[in-house]
């Protein structure tokens, strides 16, 4: 288990944590949500110790790791991808050295009796058993399963990290983590460069991963389909729910009406009180009952209302100009990049008012695509052409990073803004958050998520009735790409759509053009439709197992299980820590109800008094237990 105890952080004068205590169990499943600046990746780099709090501690069993995936970094190697993985590994060639010197030094003696020989062959068995526990002899096996489930191909294996985008060295970052297997799994953001079937495989792998997994994620799906549990940061307070985040958000509105009306009583108590105090403050007949209400009132706290943010982006796209029935119209359309073929032989109808999505494997054509169709790359073969009177309204991936620094957030738009726009460039940039402060700003001094809303805010004052986004949602928060995809629902062109994102794409378009293997295939229907047509498509095709391999397996499975059988005993002792922990929860918000009267300040009967105390000495003993249980999975570990 990992305890945060009484945390607290400050940031520019602000409470980012106030005395804030949670545990984290072994096999937790935790999502991480709040607005942005409310403290989720602070915590992180606090849960893996880049960040030191204020006050507070945090407590990790004996033994136990963490890792940890920030949103960005930049990785320092001269390595191919498959080497770099591999250094995930960096413990068994220590350990393989290790157990080479015992062994070079138990050859060299001849005092087989003494102690000491004894001592060396006790630590050679040790060593020997720690690397069958680490998979010395899989690891190959296990880093290439692991770099093709995020997407690589073999022919990458052996290219230097170097020659790949930031993005995919993001992946090789990421391949190294789950290769290690921390007990404790801190992503953040860990699908922003990952492909739908990349982040499929990921929610698989985590689905089943031995550890604790925490997650900052602002994909819907990704985190409905892991999390078991959701921690909300808010005005420096946590809130922790056992439910997975859409069932959160259900929770959170409840809580915060059922708050609502907690005050509202309250004020109308308060009023009630003052109202009494002012009727009778001069009759001396009342005035004890008039001095009662006043310490009342001094002893009764305000109850305390979440913070609500009611700050999100609201826009509604221009109306669509008219344009010919046929917008975009390919035929025997290829593309390549020197020897490499991206596609080839592509024939492709868009027709107006269309809103079709463009999916695949990263690498696989689908910007590129984009690109040839608002016309940034001219250099393809066969034919290409836009229908008559289409005006192209396009949003880049790297969009944010095309934007001019040098220039103010108001001179962006007001560069691009005509006529009866330009006395409303103040509202407009508003309603995507700028305050006039803000619209001062150099655009270089912006974070990724204001980049991502200025240019939004510019695609906007440009009149188009073909729209083309690649990756719109990046670095947008859950609110803002509801938003978002609002205003693309009542959008009267066509719209493209890149993106991995399958809760935004849900509802949103009626045809997918699936980019694989040099082709282009049409599915007309939903994002989710497809995908579980693809998966029961791979299911159909997953070869059968004969009777010799089948044999085969089974051998292996009971050779396996042998070697998994200290494993098992490992998890056992852990499971009566979790049963402990789960118990020490139990005691804490019992003692907290408790806690929570006495702040009140009513009057309480002995017998209160008697169960507070017998439920703190009940947690003193379920702590020492919790002790004693870790001591001996980490004596276990050691054996």
């Amino acid at each position: 288990m990992l305890a945060i105890n009484n945390l607290s952080v400050q940031f520019t004068g602000t409470n980012l944590f106030d005395n804030v205590t949670f545990n984290i169990a072994d096999h937790d499943r935790i999502g991480l949500v709040g607005k942005n600046g409310a403290g989720k990746s602070t915590l992180l780099k606090i849960l893996c110790g880049w960040q030191q709090p204020e006050t507070g501690t945090m407590v990790i069993a004996a033994g136990q790791t963490v890792g940890y995936l920030p949103q960005e970094m930049v990785p320092d190697t001269t390595r191919t991808v498959i080497d770099e993985a591999l250094t995930a590994f960096s413990r068994i060639d220590e350990l393989l050295a290790e157990q080479q010197r015992l062994t070079d030094e138990i050859a060299s003696r001849t005092d087989y009796e003494s102690a000491d020989y004894t001592r060396l062959l006790n630590q050679h068995t040790e060593v020997t058993d720690q690397i069958a526990l680490l998979g010395a002899d899989s690891r190959q096996e296990q880093t290439e399963k692991v770099l093709l489930g995020l997407g690589f191909r073999h022919s990458d294996f052996s290219r230097p990290v170097a020659e790949f985008s930031g993005g995919w060295q993001m992946r090789v970052e990421l391949a190294k983590l789950l290769l290690r297997r921390p007990d404790f799994l801190l992503l953040d953001e860990p699908t922003n460069h990952l492909d739908i079937e990349s982040i499929q495989w990921l929610e698989n792998f985590l689905c089943g991963y031995p550890g604790a997994v925490v997650l900052v994620s602002h994909d819907r799906t990704f985190l409905d389909n892991i999390t078991k549990r959701t921690i909300e940061i808010t005005a420096g307070r946590i809130y922790d729910y056992k439910c997975s985040y859409s069932d959160y958000v259900v929770q959170m509105q409840e809580r915060r009406a059922s708050q609502m009306a907690q005050l509202t009583a309250q004020q109308r108590q308060v009023a009630q009180i003052e109202a009494f105090i002012e009727r009778f403050r001069y009759k001396a007949t009342k005035s004890k009952q008039v001095q009662s209400r006043i310490k009342m009132l001094d002893k009764m706290e305000t109850i305390q209302v979440d913070e609500v943010s009611t700050e999100s982006i609201h826009f509604r796209f221009q109306p669509a100009p008219h344009s010919g029935k046929i917008v975009v119209e390919t035929q025997h359309l290829g593309k390549a990049y020197g020897d490499l073929q991206v596609f080839d032989d592509v024939d492709l109808l868009l027709t107006s008012g269309k809103k079709v999505a463009f999916v695949g494997r990263n690498g696989e054509g689908k910007s590129t695509m984009a690109k040839i169709i608002v016309g940034d790359i001219q250099d393809y073969t066969g034919s290409f052409r836009l229908g008559t009177q289409v005006q192209v309204g396009y949003y880049a991936q790297n969009q944010a990073a095309m934007l001019d620094g040098e220039k103010t957030v108001f001179q962006t738009i007001d560069d691009i803004a005509t006529g009866d726009i330009r006395p409303k460039i103040r509202n407009i940039l508003g309603s995507f958050l700028f305050d006039s402060e803000d619209c001062e700003k150099k655009v270089k001094v912006l974070s990724g998520g204001e980049k991502a809303r200025l240019a939004l805010a510019k695609l906007l004052l440009t009149p188009s009735n073909l729209l083309v986004l690649d990756e719109p949602t990046n670095h947008l928060d859950m609110n803002s790409k509801d938003i978002l995809k609002n205003a693309l629902l009542q959008y009267t062109g066509t719209l493209i759509v890149v993106s991995h994102d399958r809760d935004f794409l849900q509802g949103l378009t009626d045809m997918l053009y699936e980019f694989r293997d040099g082709a282009i295939h049409e599915f007309k229907g939903d994002i989710f439709e497809f995908l579980d047509q693809k998966k029961a498509a791979l299911e159909a095709a997953a070869p059968r197992v004969t009777p010799s391999e089948a044999k085969v397996q089974k051998e292996g499975r009971q050779a396996y299980e042998q070697s998994k059988d200290r494993e098992r005993e490992l998890r056992k002792l852990r499971n009566a820590v979790e049963k402990i922990e789960k118990e020490i929860e139990a005691l804490e918000s019992k003692i907290a109800e408790k806690e929570s009267v006495l702040a009140s300040g009513a009057a309480q009967d002995a017998d209160f008094y008697a169960q507070y105390q017998s439920l703190k000495d009940q947690l003193d003993e379920r702590m020492e237990a919790w002790e004693m249980a870790t001591i001996a999975v980490d004596e276990f570990q050691n054996s």
